[in-house]
């Protein structure tokens, strides 16, 4: 047999294999980076470790290959902490935009367990350890025997790794309403008010702990954090003169919107809505982002 056929059959079949699971690494590495293009990256990397190495001798490939990537992951993220100058600097997670009318279907796994900007926010909150441990376990159910040799801590430690960051989340990211039409009730009352400079109106809608965080880049003015509603609507009724530029969408599959004006993204601005009011608003402004994402999906 020609040795350089059986080469291409090996890594056609390991590809197909690999393919099975990527969705599910992707998902992963988004929840665990907050970054499309590095959750792309740790997922790439997955695929030539697979490919370098015999695992003729691995019953799981799915949790084999969930690990190499969790590992890639947590490396990162502390690579990440170390460089990181201000830990108090704004930064929102990448956003991923759908039509207002729905999810893309390459975008279902990848949102699965509704996971919102306002989640990936508080993860980034969390030391790696506890990031790492959250995700997979209370995210894609992995044991916490499997977990623990992954950042060197016994399974108990690392179960209290996890019920520490799951009360910090639960603090902090409050479950969004289920109903999408609920939530775009929401949105659409707080752009109406903004359009009319009702300040009274913004605060109805408002939850009267809401944070907004907007992100605008480093050093922008416009990365800012603010809470209470007399507060954010004050900040929004500037918000008024972006009305005609405002489109539906939908952001990490949750009523929000996208602001174009002249065919050039200004923001994205995700609502997290409990209860009839918004308890969240997390804005990514920052040009160099915006110009990254893939905003062509609004006009399919």
């Amino acid at each position: 047999m020609d040795e350089s056929a059986g080469t291409v059959d090996r890594t056609a079949v390991l590809a197909a294999r690999f393919e099975e699971h990527r969705a599910r690494l992707r998902a992963v590495a988004y929840r665990m980076l907050g970054s499309l293009s590095e959750a792309d990256d740790a997922v790439q990397e997955a695929w030539l470790r697979l490919h370098r190495t015999d695992t003729s001798g691995v019953e799981n490939l799915a949790g084999w290959l969930t690990t190499v990537v969790a590992r890639l992951c947590l490396n990162q993220l502390r690579t990440r902490e170390h460089r990181r100058e201000d830990p108090l600097e704004v930064r929102i997670p990448d956003p991923v935009v759908s039509r207002a009318d729905g999810v893309d279907p390459e975008q279902e796994a990848l949102l699965a367990d509704s996971v919102g900007l306002a989640l990936l926010v508080v993860l980034d909150a969390l030391a790696p350890a506890e990031r790492l441990a959250f995700v997979l376990h209370d995210m894609f159910a992995v044991p916490f025997d499997e977990i623990a040799p992954l950042i060197e801590r016994s399974a108990a430690a690392t179960r209290q790794l996890a019920s520490r960051a799951r009360r910090r989340v639960r603090g902090r990211a409050p479950a969004p309403d289920p109903d999408l039409a609920r939530q775009r009730k929401v949105v659409d009352a707080f752009f109406a008010a903004a359009r009319d400079g009702d300040f009274e109106a913004l605060v109805t809608v408002l939850d009267p702990d809401v944070v907004l965080r907007s992100d605008g880049g480093a050093g922008a003015r416009h990365t800012v954090v603010l809470h209470g509603a007399r507060t954010v609507a004050a900040q929004a009724l500037t918000f008024g003169q972006l009305a005609p530029y405002v489109r539906p969408a939908l952001v990490n599959g949750a009523a929000g919107v996208v602001v174009v004006a002249q065919g050039r993204p200004l923001s994205v601005m995700a609502f997290t809505v409990t209860d009839g009011q918004a308890v969240a608003i997390d804005v990514l402004a920052d040009p160099a982002r915006l110009h990254r994402l893939d905003l062509a999906v609004l006009d399919r």
